[in-house]
């Protein structure tokens, strides 16, 4: 169980990378509302499957926080 929680991390953290900005000043291409819910639907499903919870309920609310991340203060604005 530890094994699968430590792969689902590293890729939610893999995944969860795409929202940095390497461009500086928030104007990357990668940096999008809809690169955000993808990336947080990914995140969900994985992070829920490791977890043994639906993939399904994981993707529909890492798709929410994903595209939501948008309007976070604190969070780059989004492209």
């Amino acid at each position: 169980m530890f094994k699968k929680s430590l792969i689902a991390a590293v890729l939610a953290t893999s995944v969860l990378a795409g929202c940095t900005d390497p461009y500086g000043g928030g104007n990357s291409p990668t940096n999008s509302a809809a690169v955000r819910t993808i990336g947080g639907a990914a995140a969900g499903a994985i992070i829920a499957d490791a977890t043994g919870g639906s993939k399904t309920k994981g993707a529909l609310i890492g798709a929410v926080a994903g595209g939501v991340s948008c309007g976070v203060p604190g969070m780059p604005a989004c492209y």
